[in-house]
């Protein structure tokens, strides 16, 4: 029995030594490649950079190691990262050319112009780009576009159909579980709520979406017409035709594509345009390995600051808190003060790209930017959405930067309250009664909706949010408040639009606002920095592990939802949501 209890004893510590051991070895060869993803390395000669578009491209990667290592997050490319990648690649005399493999990738439209904006500067250096596709979205095809040569599957599709917003409507659906929506808001065109609230939309939103979408798509069709050779009219035409379904060889007829190969024909291509010998291997780097490809840096900083998703008060707030990006209103404050005191730092560039979202948060945003500014020149470098609280919280910088197709403007903001009373009482059959000290202390109860006094006192509420924001853009935009009247109410703009009102100071890039705050800052000689700095390992080791599993489910939710992803979260949690919201429609996702 001795023996026995010592062999056990013996096996249990072995057991956990070797667990500890193969613990500290995986720790070892997980810190090992870490370190040799940040290592920095040179280029091989005769090298290419392929740009594969796949995924969802983001403002930043999330530079998430898990899930680099268990490849369980779909893919994600950072704008960021991939503009300095085609930077380096132009600069790089070891990179001879640029390789697009076309997919299925999500970004919206100013950041597909700043890409394409970033290769037609690379073809400036001499150096090649082709693409190549089994089937081309219209936003892969857009960028595809700037390339030299663009090449097809020979059963591939060129998706060339126009652009269609369809907003949607879940009034009734509601309804049937005993839900509505009590709404207050200032702005005709203020159209965020009419989700809830209508079965069709207004004849004011209906009127600013075509503009809008008309624009964009004038937009992709001048830059397809310039690089292609193919008038706007004949562009259009194909749309109506539906040229998805084309014969593959009218498409090279049509100019839309230069040759049909297949996957082996297209690296024979690559070849000769790198002269190699068919039998020679084709060096390759991609935009993470040019992440790692040394950069000097030379004169005074610059900070680049991003900031983009939904405006929310804390983490656990707002349309993503079930997943995805979001701009904290605290924490990106304390980044900002922290730029602000940092005395290397001589001009900040704010990359903003964001619907809006809480009405407060966006307030202690935009005084932080403006305490920023007191100290030291602040440009907006505005993405794909500026607009609602993404415009709140930029109005007051010194210079705002936009792209032609950003969406901007939406100056209003609205209170939806939910009102489960129907629900909890006539379906549930959940019964109340009532003691109360005052008028109106069961304010906010589940058990009835807003009376008519009620609703008056939010409406004051809003109405001095509204008059607030106004102040703020007009002070911000050395504006009278009449004129900001004129073009607020809610109405959405396109960047093109925006800089004839005087919302916008300069269309352009993140390169442009950069230049800018340079300039400002009175620099020869500058470099960038990114901030917020990527966690390192630490701090993704200590996140809790039902925070990755939800980032995991919720890249699933996103990429089986699509575009119904939003309007799902938002009623998911709609009962944490800030009440009182300066935002754009949800609906934003066009075809």
């Amino acid at each position: 029995m001795k023996d026995f209890l010592k062999y056990v004893f013996a096996t249990v510590v072995g057991i956990i030594v070797f667990t500890i051991v193969a613990g500290i070895l995986g720790m070892m060869s997980l810190v090992g490649m870490i370190a040799s993803g940040e290592a920095t390395q040179d280029v091989d000669e005769n090298s290419v950079l392929v740009l594969n578009l796949s995924g969802t491209m983001e403002e930043q990667a999330e530079d998430n190691i898990f899930a680099q290592y268990s490849g369980s997050i779909a893919n994600t490319m950072g704008l960021q990262e991939t503009l300095a990648a085609i930077q380096k690649a132009k600069d790089n005399e070891h990179v001879k050319g640029i390789y697009i493999e076309a997919g299925m990738f999500s970004a919206d439209f100013a950041q597909i112009q700043e890409l394409r904006d970033a290769l037609l500067d690379f073809k400036k250096s001499g150096k090649w780009i082709i693409a190549y596709g089994d089937i081309y979205t219209q936003g892969t095809y857009y960028l595809s576009s700037a390339a030299d040569k663009v090449y097809l599957n020979p059963q591939g599709e060129i998706d060339w159909h126009g652009i269609g917003a369809q907003p949607m409507f879940v009034k009734d659906l509601l309804n049937k579980f005993g839900v509505k929506f009590q709404v207050v808001k200032v702005g005709k065109y203020k159209s965020a709520t009419e989700m809830f609230t209508e079965e069709k939309m207004s004849d004011f939103n209906r009127h600013q979406t075509e503009v809008y979408i008309n624009g964009l798509w004038n937009n992709i069709c001048q830059a397809v017409s310039e690089s292609r050779k193919v008038s706007v009219a004949q562009l259009n035409a194909y749309a109506d035709s539906l040229i998805t379904f084309a014969n593959q060889q009218d498409l090279i007829k049509m100019k839309m594509v230069d040759g049909l190969l297949y996957h082996d024909q297209i690296k024979a291509e690559v070849k000769k345009l790198m002269k190699l010998e068919e039998d020679k291997d084709i060096n390759q780097v991609s935009i993470a390995d040019m992440q790692n490809v040394k950069e000097e840096l030379d004169g005074k900083e610059i900070a680049v600051y991003y900031a983009y998703g939904d405006i929310v008060d804390s983490e656990d707030t707002g349309l993503m808190s079930g997943g995805g990006h979001q701009i904290v209103s605290g924490k990106t404050c304390k980044d900002l003060e922290k730029l602000m005191d940092d005395d290397d730092v001589k001009a900040v560039v704010i990359r903003v790209n964001s619907p809006g979202g809480s009405a407060f948060a966006s307030e202690q945003l935009w005084r932080q930017i403006t305490l920023l500014k007191a100290k030291k020149p602040v440009v907006v470098s505005m993405g794909g959405y500026a607009a609602s609280g993404g415009y709140y919280m930029s109005c007051n910088a010194n210079w705002i930067v936009a792209e032609p197709t950003t969406l901007t403007g939406s100056i209003g903001i609205y209170g939806m309250i939910p009102d489960f009373s129907q629900l909890v009482t006539q379906k549930l059959g959940v019964k109340f009664d009532e003691v109360k000290t005052n008028k109106h202390s069961t304010f906010g109860t589940i058990a009835r909706p807003m009376n008519a006094e009620e609703i008056a006192f939010l409406q004051k509420h809003i109405n001095r949010g509204y008059t607030l924001f106004r102040k703020r853009v007009a002070d911000g935009r050395k504006l009278t408040v009449e004129q900001v009247e004129e073009i607020a109410q809610g109405h959405v703009f396109l960047g093109q639009d925006a800089i004839k009102l005087k919302l916008v100071d300069q269309l352009g890039g993140l390169d442009v606002a950069i230049a800018k705050a340079a300039k400002l800052a009175k620099l020869d000689e500058y470099h960038t920095q990114n901030y917020p700095a990527q966690r390192d390992f630490v701090e993704q080791l200590l996140e809790k592990a039902e925070k990755q599993s939800d980032t995991y489910l919720d890249e699933r939710m996103r990429a089986t939802l699509g575009e119904y992803y939003e309007p799902f979260i938002l009623i998911k949690t709609i009962n944490q949501q800030s009440a009182i919201q300066a935002r754009m429609p949800f609906w934003m996702n066009v075809r």
